[in-house]
């Protein structure tokens, strides 16, 4: 039987492995009979088996039942990375509900607008973020709060098979991942257990994974990326997890050294927030061979310094989306360093073609939009017709994002989409941050852009046009940061008594506003960074 084979799935014919689990349910269920004994997580100095995740699932999963969630029913999880948080993604997934994961940097509007949309029944969160869970609207979810005697008790209470048993389809949503698009409004993403299955699969196929790795989760596991980029896909292979709540990249070495990691995904700020510890080369990391990033492009000479120091490392670039279910390209094992320029090759069962603006395919080595294609790539967006038919289209998501394939098959980037801001892997959308701007009484207009940051890859930039003297940068940064995630709050706001520049349709010219901002930063700038950083948790 051939490894993959074609199959028709929501109108598409795609490539598929022909072995594979039916679901999540049954990924999961081969490893805890296979690895019940084996430590799975590592939380501080909790230690936790893959028998006593298996356990503190079913009982949770028990709870939520007999509170009230059913099978379809969506749940969000506002927690850090915690060992709770996997007990969480786990038992929504055994009752056959949706996940609907909440970055715990979202403010309460964008929370709110997360809970209309999703229409959750139930949240498990974390006492710290209670203030900022709304009080009031349409959607009133069951709140679980992840501390305290109810919690344990709940996870402690003797388990039996849920009856009658869940059957979960392959088809099935497994969690709604909400994704900014252009317009500001955030799109939730539709993740099926057919497109993580695959993505996990992806991740063992490419990279070669065995049940002896041992990754540090030190990006967000509510991200696409820490969920179906190191969580799951570890969890599937019987691996070891440890845990980092806050990155810090002492921390990080300290404990990639002590548990003696082999694997860690991380973006580039990262990288080059660990290069600047001056010892770095005398922490003993020789079991780390894996070197995973993505979510923004990393200078080759960070990719040559860490080869320095750490000889056995091997860098690999990784591309995706939401909307892919994690990774679309994989950079082969060891070729990092000859490649610095790509992010490597279509997944196994991934399609991607380069189109220009008339939907017709280029040839090797022209660069168009990335459309693509696969298993991985959901079915569609939750509730929102109209951003299907723009994003989807012939079995493929088109990306935006402008880039070419080579004669061997190596992926290119040239330009990510035009206006989105990455900030130390965090993706920020303009059109968002300036919706908020404009709620600023005194604010006549707003335009946000990116600009390149040696540390954080691009900082957030606001220019606005104003009519009032009461709104000066503090002011602004401050309104913004009641209502957005910190990594959307501008570093730097750009005030002005004169119209922004537009062209003849009226349109904002925000190339014209990055080349101003050439020569705006001040000589302090390096000290600013640095301030931005520490708040972020991103430096020791």
């Amino acid at each position: 039987m051939p490894k993959t084979r074609k199959e028709f799935h929501w109108g598409r014919v795609i490539s598929c492995y022909a072995q594979r689990p039916q679901n999540v349910n049954a990924m999961m269920a081969a490893i805890f009979a296979s690895a019940a004994g084996k430590t799975g997580l590592v939380d501080g100095s909790s230690r936790m088996t893959y028998c006593e995740l298996d356990r503190a699932v079913s009982a949770l999963a028990a709870g939520l039942s007999a509170k009230g969630v059913h099978q379809g029913d969506r749940v969000a999880v506002m927690l850090p990375n915690q060992s709770e948080a996997v007990i969480s993604v786990l038992a929504i997934s055994r009752l056959g509900a949706v996940l609907v994961p909440l970055g715990t940097r979202l403010k309460k509007p964008e929370i709110s607008y997360i809970f209309e949309d999703a229409a959750p029944v139930a949240i498990i969160y974390g006492s710290a973020f209670a203030e900022e869970l709304p009080e009031a609207g349409p959607a009133k979810p069951m709140r679980f709060e992840c501390s305290g005697a109810a919690w344990q008790e709940m996870l402690e209470r003797s388990v039996s098979p849920l009856s009658p048993a869940v059957e979960v389809d392959e088809h099935d949503p497994f969690g709604i991942l909400y994704t900014s698009g252009t317009t500001g409004k955030p799109k939730g993403a539709v993740l099926t257990h057919l497109n993580v299955v695959h993505s996990c699969m992806h991740w063992e196929d490419a990279h070669q994974l065995t049940p002896d790795e041992c990754t540090l989760v030190c990006v967000p596991w509510s991200h696409v990326a820490g969920l179906c980029g190191v969580v799951l896909p570890f969890l599937a292979i019987g691996s070891k997890l440890i845990f980092m709540a806050e990155f810090k990249r002492r921390d990080f070495l300290v404990l990639a050294q002590q548990e003696r990691i082999t694997h860690a995904l991380m973006v580039p700020a990262m990288y080059g927030l660990c290069l600047l510890e001056p010892d770095l080369e005398s922490f003993d990391l020789n079991e780390w061979r894996i070197g995973a990033y993505g979510s923004a492009p990393m200078p080759e000479p960070t990719i040559r310094r860490f080869a320095q120091a750490f000889p056995k490392l091997q860098m690999c670039n990784c591309y995706g989306a939401t909307e892919t279910t994690s990774p679309a390209t994989l950079m082969p094992r060891g070729e990092g360093v000859m490649h610095a320029e790509s992010i490597g090759k279509t997944v196994p069962c991934g399609d991607i073609r380069v189109m220009d603006e008339q939907g017709r395919e280029l040839p090797a080595g022209e660069e168009g939009e990335l459309w693509i294609g696969g298993p991985m790539v959901v079915p569609g967006y939750w509730q929102n017709a109209e951003a299907n038919a723009t994003s989807f289209g012939g079995g493929y998501w088109k990306s935006g994002d402008i880039g070419a394939i080579d004669s061997e098959g190596y992926v290119r980037i040239a330009d990510r989409k035009k206006d989105m801001v990455n900030r130390g892997g965090f993706k920020v959308y303009p059109a968002e941050v300036e919706s908020v701007l404009c709620g600023i009484d005194g604010v006549v207009e707003a335009a946000v852009i990116g600009h390149p940051d040696e540390i954080l890859g691009e900082s957030v930039i606001a220019f606005l046009n104003v009519f009032s003297d009461q709104i000066d940068d503090a002011s602004v940064r401050a309104y913004c940061a009641e209502r957005m995630a910190d990594y959307k709050v501008p570093g730097r706001v750009v005030i002005g008594r004169s119209p922004l520049p537009r062209n003849a349709n009226g349109k904002i010219q925000k190339a014209d506003l990055r080349e101003a901002a050439k020569s705006l930063l001040p000589a302090a700038r390096a000290e600013k960074v640095r301030e931005q950083t520490k708040s972020n948790g991103e430096a020791a």
